[in-house]
């Protein structure tokens, strides 16, 4: 009698053989070895048998090494050599292929980013075992690849903001669900957000903290100025008191644009549903206008058309008062970007992809690493600001007013 079959139908079976990613896989060793000979014959200054006064060493055979790859593990052979040096013959060693290396860069940081996403490493050695092939991988590889990003995201907090000129500055709270003592929480982790004078935004902070409050935001203003960060020109932000109170703390009379969206979700708080879609299009009216002039008629219509039948409406959209509007003192083609913290949204929503087969994060320090990873490995990109090339000319505005002041 034969050898029963399994019941279990495994899933190369289910898609069949992947000749495509074998064919890539039995060249790719040839590809590999053939740039690190490149790169050691550049060391020896010759090529292989070659005879020259100027080479730099001598060859010294090869040492076999598996590399785990995005397309599996290469059996590779490295080659060895020795380099002249005044101080004595010293074992050359590749600066690609570094000599402890076991795995590509890009398969590191795909462990790490699903174990910092809350994937124990059991799952993580299943879901990847067609990449890791027998690859070591346990809980000191994940330490040691942690450690490595968190010395990177502590060497990136305190980094120096001084050589650089930052016109716009964008403050927002992004909320993470993350474990706190057993239970679920949203830990706010407080992101400022600076445009250059080439109009490129760039993440300045990522700091969390146990509750968004004024105390919070002061602690973050007082760092990036600590770091060079000079008074900016616009600070955009949301409708948070304790944000507003530091901001004046901090650089009393800068210029402050309340969060267009943000308002527009607080009026929705106040009316009824039926109501919303007409408050919607006259306050689009007030934030689309052509001109502060129009947006301050279309507001003072608000007001008439809305007092009586809705006056908490009135009430939220007054409480922000001229700031609502800041946006019409800078370059029309920057309106769209200077009216909202539609930036740092951005980063939430990309986290929250990131994220979204989890409930909750482990901790909140993996909650941070992970944010801090997805900028670190350019998957969380900004585009330039609107009107980027309007920024020369504000700056010079506001250089002029400094002059007539003084």
């Amino acid at each position: 009698m034969g050898e029963s079959k399994s019941a279990v139908v495994t899933l190369p079976e289910v898609f069949g053989p992947d000749l495509l990613t074998e064919g890539i896989r039995s060249r790719l060793r040839a590809l590999i070895e053939t740039m690190i000979e490149a790169e050691l014959d550049a060391a020896l200054e010759a090529a292989r048998y070659a005879r020259t006064e100027s080479r730099a060493g001598t060859r010294n055979g090869s040492k076999p090494r598996t590399l785990h790859t995005s397309f599996g593990p290469v059996e590779l052979e490295v080659p060895r050599a020795r380099l002249r040096a005044r101080e004595g013959a010293r074992e050359w060693r590749s600066e690609m292929l570094p000599r402890y290396q076991r795995r590509t860069p890009r398969l590191d940081e795909t462990l790490l980013g699903l174990y910092l996403s809350g994937t124990n490493l059991r799952r993580i050695q299943a879901a990847l075992r067609p990449l890791l092939d027998g690859a070591p991988v346990g809980k000191n590889v994940v330490s040691r690849l942690t450690r490595r990003l968190r010395d990177h995201l502590e060497a990136w907090k305190h980094r120096s903001l001084k050589e650089t000129s930052y016109v716009y500055l964008y403050l927002d709270a992004t909320n993470l669900n993350v474990k706190v003592l057993g239970r679920v929480r949203k830990v706010p982790v407080l992101v400022a957000l600076g445009v250059r004078l080439d109009g490129q935004k760039e993440i300045l902070a990522m700091e969390p903290q146990v509750r968004e409050r004024e105390a919070s935001w002061r602690e973050v203003l007082e760092s990036v100025t600590r770091r060079g960060f000079n008074r900016p020109t616009l600070v955009v932000i949301d409708g948070h008191a304790g944000l507003r109170v530091a901001i004046d703390a901090t650089w009393p009379g800068v210029k402050v644009q309340r969060c267009c969206v943000h308002k527009l979700r607080n009026l929705q708080m106040y009316c009824l549903k039926e109501e919303y879609p007409q408050v919607r299009r006259d306050f689009h009216e007030i934030a689309g206008a052509e001109s502060r002039p129009e947006a301050e008629a279309a507001l003072r219509k608000f007001v008439r058309a809305s007092q009586e039948r809705a006056p908490k409406v009135v009430r939220s959209l007054e409480e922000a008062g001229p700031e609502l509007l800041t946006f019409y003192d800078f370059p029309q083609e920057q309106w769209k970007g200077l009216r909202t913290t539609n930036p740092i949204e951005r980063l939430n929503l990309e986290f929250k992809r990131r994220v979204k087969t989890q409930g909750s994060l482990p901790s909140e320090a993996s909650a941070v690493l992970l944010l801090f990873e997805l900028l670190a490995s350019g998957q969380l990109r900004f585009k330039k600001i609107a009107g980027a090339s309007k920024i020369v000319d504000v700056v010079k505005a506001v250089s002029e007013q400094i002059k007539q002041a003084s």
